[in-house]
């Protein structure tokens, strides 16, 4: 089994069929509603020469959160000569929205939740959030599609998985807190916990790196600006030797002790830098997604 997998998740409502029918189009075989019983013995099968897209919810009798998990264990484990076992790419892609867009949604189709069949949809909507908790903190790429239209779902996907692309190579940066331990998948790591911390000044304290106040007060350190160029010296001269290799990601993180200032400063300045340049990059601020104050991944030109 060779080539890109991504296993497609997410809460009932919140865009997974749209998000196949996008995923086809671009040259993915799909199959919706898979059961995770069967999904290694699909993959002992013959070889696939496209990208496989696979959709695994509640709906499925057999799902379960802890045997997806293990499934994105067993598929990210290099290849030891298992019979069956992939050895390209495995992501999970986890479509997210507001509980009200949710049941907004429900109300207009009225279709039955599938974990509240007897109840209202409000009920199964909280329970179902309640439970995919932890495949969203997993999930290699998140998209909120609360505020997006058909129309922009499909430029979002495109930007990640389209392979006709002139230049598939895409960044991800993330900044995150080392109090919750690092992102999965990050290829490479720097910690910003050197740099004076904005927590410590009351006036900055509730906000967050994206404000410009505290990007002034981060980058008035005087180790900033040198700690800033070489990282992005370093992120920049590797960048053609991954395009080079055939490589389609590059995963940056960026930690500091909350995850709040410091480190997301850092990583909207990077993101900036590398777009000015001319690669695809988004961030992805994982504490400020676990604080609610922001959902999902920011595309370039986006990240403030």
């Amino acid at each position: 089994m060779q080539g890109q997998i991504v296993l497609v998740t997410g809460p009932s409502g919140a865009g997974k069929s749209s998000t196949l029918a996008v995923l086809e189009d671009l040259g993915f075989e799909t199959i919706d509603n898979m059961p995770l019983s069967l999904v290694p013995r699909l993959l002992d099968g013959p070889g696939l020469n496209r990208p496989l897209a696979l959709c695994v919810d509640v709906r499925n009798r057999d799902f379960s959160v802890r045997g997806l998990l293990e499934l994105m264990d067993w598929l990210g484990e290099a290849d030891d000569g298992t019979q069956g076992k992939p050895d390209g790419r495995a992501e999970l892609l986890y479509l997210d929205a507001r509980p009200d867009v949710l049941q907004r949604r429900y109300s207009e189709t009225r279709r039955r939740h599938p974990l509240a069949p007897a109840e209202t949809a409000q009920i199964g909507i909280e329970r179902e959030l309640d439970l995919l908790a932890p495949l969203k903190a997993r999930a290699d790429l998140l998209i909120d599609t609360s505020t997006l239209t058909p129309h922009d779902l499909k430029a979002d996907l495109a930007r990640w998985f389209d392979p006709s692309a002139a230049q598939r190579l895409t960044v991800m940066v993330h900044s995150f807190s080392y109090k919750r331990g690092l992102p999965r998948g990050v290829d490479m790591v720097f910690d910003c916990r050197f740099l004076d911390n904005p927590y410590w000044d009351e006036t900055l304290r509730t906000l967050d790196g994206r404000d410009p106040r505290v990007a002034e007060f981060v980058a008035r350190d005087t180790r900033y600006t040198d700690f800033f160029e070489k990282v992005n010296d370093l992120v920049a001269f590797l960048l053609p030797a991954y395009a080079a290799e055939g490589k389609s990601y590059l995963s940056v993180g960026l930690g500091c002790t909350g995850g709040q200032h410091r480190s997301v400063a850092t990583a909207v300045a990077l993101c900036a830098a590398l777009d000015a340049a001319g690669w695809k990059v988004s961030v992805r601020h994982h504490e400020l997604e676990h604080k609610g104050r922001i959902a999902g991944v920011q595309q370039s030109g986006a990240m403030r």
